[in-house]
């Protein structure tokens, strides 16, 4: 897992060149951003069950084979698990987040997980649907102007969505 900085060395190191304006400059940005990607972490952290749970609630009215008897997330066994994992893919689009790159949420988090929910029987497609309101109530919580660092965050959001999304196409 490298940083956004680490990345950028690293890739200029492989070409044996210097770093280019462009590379220092969109590095910059980053930093200049840095007060925003942590209010948005941190807004999205402190409301990580409330948007596990919303989303959980809103998947399973949509979908209420799912809790019902032979569902995947019937008995509260499988419902726990249900919600830990949408917990630990919240976790890991947070730590992406935080770090400007999805590496961190593709190898510790993505990597494999379709083939595990398909050997357990579990629907992909609902929980890909499960990734996508999570998605929804972040982002609404980030877009929240009360409180955030003041300035544009549109390409912030946007990069948020993209993470759920690369999300939800791993397990979908």
């Amino acid at each position: 897992m490298f940083d956004a900085f680490t990345k950028v060395v690293s890739q200029a190191d492989a070409r044996g060149e210097y770093l280019t304006d462009g590379q220092l400059d969109a590095l910059s940005a980053m930093v200049a951003d840095g007060n925003k990607r942590m209010d948005a972490v941190n807004r999205i952290t402190g409301n990580a069950s409330t948007i596990v749970a919303s989303a959980a609630r809103s998947l399973f009215a949509e979908q209420p084979q799912l809790i019902a008897p032979g569902g995947n997330a019937y008995t509260s066994r499988r419902m726990a698990a249900c919600l830990r994992d949408m917990e630990i893919i919240l976790r890991y689009v947070t730590y992406a987040v935080f770090t400007g790159d999805a590496s961190v949420l593709e190898d510790r988090c993505l990597n494999g997980l379709r083939e595990t929910y398909q050997a357990l029987g579990t629907p992909g497609t609902s929980v890909a649907v499960g990734v996508g309101k999570m998605k929804d109530a972040a982002i609404a919580i980030v877009n929240d102007r009360n409180g955030i660092t003041p300035g544009d965050c549109s390409a912030l959001v946007s990069e948020i969505a993209g993470y759920f999304d690369k999300a939800a196409g791993s397990v979908g």
